[in-house]
């Protein structure tokens, strides 16, 4: 993969973003080329909305028990739409790969599976939509302290502590958020 590209990198919101719909979030890059960029968040959970209440609401069967997580806010775009980002140890045919051993897949199999005992992947998080960007858009946010950029680990990815997910993404980088202005994030 090209270094100039941010897949499988995680993206943490800047104190004053300007926009609530991405305070405070971190991000996980799935896509990332020279025409556009493509994530989801990771700890944005939607209040009163877990994943077996998701799949019992679409008619999915479970063979076996599924986690009581919530269901996550990925992005404003396609808030209908279900994008369940896994360990590599599942495949499906239109999984999309993410670098550190995760992927993406969209399908419905991949929530079938998420209920079937030895077939599911490792570890999940089912999101409801994501967060695009065109061509340049998310390099030209960077350059203005929009965001900050940390490599993405399993376990913060799939931690459900989400109040402090973010914290402890920067924590990461070695930054503490008490020194954080709000200044920093915003557009000038």
């Amino acid at each position: 993969m090209d270094s100039a590209f941010l897949t499988g990198q995680l993206l943490i919101a800047m104190p004053g973003i300007g926009d609530s719909r991405f305070e405070r979030s971190v991000i996980l890059i799935c896509a990332h080329d020279d025409r556009h960029a493509m994530g989801v968040a990771v700890n944005r959970p939607v209040e009163g909305l877990t994943v077996p209440d998701l799949l019992e609401r679409l008619e999915i069967e479970s063979a076996g028990p599924v986690a009581p997580d919530f269901v996550l806010f990925g992005g404003p775009v396609e808030v209908e739409r279900g994008f369940v980002v896994h360990t590599d140890d599942y495949r499906a045919e239109h999984s999309l790969g993410v670098d550190g051993g995760l992927a993406l897949t969209t399908t419905r199999e991949v929530l079938e599976v998420m209920g079937a005992p030895g077939r599911q992947p490792r570890k999940t998080l089912l999101a409801l939509g994501y967060a695009g960007w065109g061509a340049g858009q998310l390099e030209r946010e960077i350059r203005e302290h929009v965001w900050l950029t940390v490599e993405a680990d399993e376990a913060l990815v799939f931690d459900d502590d989400h109040d402090t997910k973010w914290a402890r993404a920067l924590a990461k980088l070695g930054v503490d958020p008490t020194f954080l202005n709000a200044e920093a994030g915003g557009r000038a």
